[in-house]
């Protein structure tokens, strides 16, 4: 099931780290994944009943793939 968060919501919410980048809706491999990617480090954030879960130790790390497909992508 995709992420299902006001659109106006979606373009305030950023990633907690340092960069503080803009999230995304899903994953790389799952676009229709309950989670937000953070656009700058990768970061993956779970939604939980409609609620971001916006905590750094909670968050998933990108694997060492995730960033290069990007960065291929944009070549």
């Amino acid at each position: 099931m995709a992420v299902q968060l006001d659109p106006r919501l979606l373009e305030i919410l950023a990633c907690p780290s340092d960069d503080h980048a803009p999230l995304r809706p899903g994953t790389p491999k799952n676009p229709d994944a309950d989670m937000l990617t953070c656009t700058s480090c990768g970061r993956q954030y779970r939604v939980e009943d409609g609620i971001p879960v916006l905590l750094l130790d909670e968050a998933i790390e990108p694997g060492p793939e995730e960033p290069d497909e990007e960065a291929g992508a944009a070549g």
